[in-house]
């Protein structure tokens, strides 16, 4: 195993599975393990050998999951832990791996650790999570809860107010009530978190993905705290379970992979303060007009798009991290509508053209695939509030419930799209041109030529004009992008082309690009 990880991690596509949606086997209306399991040789023949599986621990589910009630017991709605054994020795099997969804900054108020933690006798649980002293003394700053427990004292929140923080402690103490975060309760907690970590990878699990793991401490403007717990995570990893991997969901590579030690991290799209480098390309819209700002719309160079903000910011993160771990692309996931809400069919082709030739272990958000589109309006399901519409069932067929299920489709988990032309996999498998198909070939692509993978090279060859088109290298590849509406061209000598998207061709030094187009070519061969 090298700095970066096990092997598999540096060959991997990830994808992203939402349980609760994926496949019903059981007929409840609501996505199972066994689902996923049926569903393995699907998954592997779109390219992706690695699996992440969104919360599926037993919980109430007033966030979906993200509220765990016990971390080392499958939820029933989805199976049990034999279940769970089976999918990862049915993956083995497969050579695929799969990493379950780790959520470390709070539990349900229904956990055993919460119950024992709000009675009045001290107990070992007292400081699990975080407690002002009494009941009036309401932390500035803060989220809380309080005057529902036998204890006096207000709880703190991470997110709604069914989920109490766990208690890492504070970097900064600027309160009676808090407690460094090196003090043994603190330390005490992330010890359970290890201990569940153990529980799932003797079971066979290949490592986390990891909720909010920037969020531990609090107070912890730095985040060097935080990081150091994240280490001991890595530490376990490497000794006891050296071909495990962590994913962070932090959207700072320095911090996450420098720092904490994790693997990958997310590249997520962060529309605050001017959006980051990820929301420049595909999330920026105008809220007043609507009009599309993101590089890849085929409007987003009428509208003010460039790349610029992307490359300065991915430029710096790769160069700090390339050595240490990846920087994980994300076609999207259940937080964040889905791209074909905002893109058409070509401009989503040229989107993952992009996307699945960069450097990293990029993840495949389930339907994505085939263009399932986000449904707008739906009644709030168990704290899904606005990211409802993106969790919807996949769409296997033209059948009841669009092969999702056999149950009533008021008994689903979500309703399915009722727009009559809804895309599933059985319309567009082994269909020229489709979606599905192009992102096969995509993935496939990525798999034939070691210098589109995750450890390429990668360096820019051109990008004036706000990037209209953009030419990067690849080790000995180039891949030219134009997702306008204008025929382009670049002072970029190349080759032979190897794939492309509406046409390309390289000629006298130039590369020459109609509208909305992508290509990938050889080196321009060098004469002696």
């Amino acid at each position: 195993m090298g700095v970066k990880g096990p092997q598999w991690l540096s060959e991997t596509v990830f994808y992203e599975i939402y349980p609760q949606s994926f496949y019903d086997t059981n007929g409840d209306g609501i996505g199972d393990l066994e689902g996923i399991i049926q569903k393995l040789d699907y998954v592997k023949g779109l390219g992706c050998n690695a699996i992440w599986i969104n919360p599926c621990f037993d919980s109430p589910f007033m966030d979906a999951g993200y509220d765990v009630r016990d971390y080392k017991k499958i939820a029933p709605r989805y199976g049990t832990n034999a279940d769970a054994g089976r999918l990862f020795a049915e993956a083995h099997q497969r050579d695929m791996r799969v990493i379950l969804d780790l959520v470390p900054g709070h539990t349900s108020d229904t956990h055993e650790w919460f119950q024992k933690s709000r009675l009045h006798e001290k107990n070992e649980y007292s400081d699990r999570y975080i407690w002002t002293k009494d009941g009036w003394d309401r932390p500035s700053g803060f989220p809380y809860v309080c005057g529902k427990s036998q204890r006096s004292g207000c709880y703190l929140l991470n997110f709604f107010d069914s989920q109490p923080s766990l208690n890492y402690g504070f970097e900064k103490i600027t309160a009676d009530w808090q407690l460094p975060y090196t003090h043994p309760a603190c330390q005490a907690t992330f010890d359970a978190m290890l201990d569940v970590m153990r529980f799932w990878l003797d079971l066979g699990c290949d490592g986390f993905r990891v909720d909010m793991a920037d969020s531990l401490v609090k107070n912890d403007n730095a985040k060097d705290a935080t990081a150091s717990f994240w280490r001991k995570a890595r530490r376990l990893v490497d000794e006891e379970y050296p071909e495990a991997v962590l994913v962070s969901e932090w959207s700072n590579p320095p911090n996450a992979i420098l720092k904490g030690g994790f693997h990958c991290d997310f590249y997520l799209n962060h529309p605050w303060n001017e959006g980051n480098g990820y929301y420049h390309l595909a999330r920026n819209t105008d809220r007043k007009t609507g009009q599309q700002r993101s590089y890849f719309s085929k409007w987003g160079s009428i509208g003010g798009g460039s790349i610029a903000r992307f490359l300065y910011e991915y430029g710096i993160w790769l160069e700090a991290t390339k050595d240490r771990g990846y920087i994980s692309f994300l076609t999207c996931n259940h937080d964040t509508p889905r791209i074909a809400a905002s893109f058409d069919e070509l401009e989503i082709k040229i989107f993952y053209s992009f996307l699945f030739t960069m450097p990293g272990v990029p993840f495949l958000y389930y339907g994505d695939e085939i263009g399932m589109t986000y449904q707008k309006d739906l009644v709030n399901v168990e704290g899904g509030l606005d990211r409802t519409g993106t969790r919807t069932p996949m769409q296997w067929n033209s059948g009841k419930n669009l092969g999702f299920s056999t149950a009533e489709p008021d008994a689903l988990y979500l309703p399915v799209d009722a727009r009559e032309h809804a895309p599933t996999v059985e319309a567009q498998l082994g269909k020229e041109g489709s979606l599905l198909e192009f992102t096969r070939e995509l993935i496939a692509l990525r798999r034939k030529y070691q210098d589109l993978g995750a450890d390429g090279d990668f360096k820019v060859l051109y990008r004036e004009n706000n990037g209209y088109p953009f030419v990067y290298g690849r080790g000995a590849l180039i891949c030219a992008v134009n997702p306008s509406l204008d025929e382009l061209s670049a002072p970029v000598g190349a080759g032979r082309c190897l794939f492309s998207v509406r046409g390309a061709r390289a000629q006298d030094g130039r590369i020459f690009m109609p509208y909305q187009s992508f290509a990938i070519f050889e080196k321009e061969e060098v004469s002696q």
